[in-house]
């Protein structure tokens, strides 16, 4: 087979490369001795070993090559999702050009640059934290306008990790909020198409209907986008089958979306709380204090809750 010198070239052509060359090779071995020296002396070729180990095979491998955005998230950059936005506005480079929606690398041999530090492909050991936040706390790990984000009622052993919400909270909101650096995990929890159903008690200025849950669910078109819930109930005192307690329901979420909706329904959101993610619940958690999910918890986030 041919052997090429080693250079650096994009993952998707080494790929392709490979692929030619394996068949190339193929061909070859079905070739008789006389056919094999014939074929190649006409193409001025000549037939070398070269190992499956050799480094250029090694490089495009497709165990080895994943979407860039991926790539970002198993470093615990940010979620995949969030990757996407970093790459859309420029913030990536992948060997001195700036990356594309779509780019494969390969961790071994592509350099990766997210705001002018090179991302090495190294691995951690997964670590994911239930917090139930307090008001007044933002889900960001850095905002010169705020001076208390979630990340500071993390433990200081794991400052030097690269973690990030998988899904947040306003600052005005309080509750469940899952800490994480498993970029995976978070575009797990995060993605409309997976389901992934969050509770939420709300308390309201003005008592709620039941009659009007239909308009809940339905949803309401607020600075072009649609704000809806999946399913609600009432809490607490409920005279004249209404309340200003309800227990709601979501498997998306949008930026403030509970408020916009009820805010454009003319009710007044007086105190929002995530409570509840798939079947794992805060119940009993103060506030501020946080724990590490083992695999269990972390199981019981995918799992839907039907008790309402």
């Amino acid at each position: 087979m041919l052997v090429f010198r080693e250079f650096l070239i994009p993952a998707g052509l080494a790929l392709a490369l490979s692929q030619a060359l394996a068949l190339y090779r193929h061909s070859l071995d079905s070739f008789t001795p006389l056919q094999k020296q014939d074929f190649l002396s006409q193409r001025n070729c000549v037939p070398l070993q070269c190992s499956q180990d050799h480094p250029f095979f090694k490089m495009a491998s497709p165990d080895n090559v994943l979407r860039l955005q991926k790539f970002l998230a198993d470093m615990g950059i940010c979620s995949r999702r969030t990757a996407e936005t970093f790459i859309r506005n420029g913030d990536v480079s992948v060997n001195g050009k700036i990356a594309q929606i779509g780019d494969k690398i390969n961790p071994d041999t592509d350099e990766v640059v997210y705001e002018g530090q090179r991302v090495r492909n190294r691995k951690q050991g997964q670590i994911v934290f239930a917090l139930n936040k307090p008001k007044g706390f933002i889900c960001s790990n850095d905002d010169p306008h705020n001076d208390r984000t979630v990340f500071d009622l993390i433990p200081k052993d794991y400052a030097s990790l690269r973690l990030f919400c998988a899904g947040r909270l306003d600052k005005d909101s309080e509750g469940l909020v899952i800490i994480t650096n498993d970029g995976e995990l978070a575009n797990q929890l995060m993605h409309p198409s997976n389901l992934v159903v969050k509770r939420y008690q709300v308390s309201l200025k003005q008592p709620y209907p039941k009659n009007k849950f239909n308009k809940l669910i339905k949803g309401v078109v607020y600075e072009g986008e649609r704000m809806k819930i999946e399913k609600a109930a009432l809490l607490g005192n409920q005279a004249h089958d209404a309340s200003k307690e309800l227990d709601v329901w979501m498997h998306h979420g949008k930026k403030r979306e509970i408020r916009n909706l009820f805010m454009v329904l003319g009710y007044d959101v007086q105190r929002l709380k995530r409570y509840q993610i798939g079947k794992f619940s805060i119940k009993g958690m103060p506030k501020g204090a946080g724990v590490i999910l083992q695999k269990p918890d972390i199981q019981k986030l995918f799992k839907n809750d039907e008790t309402l």
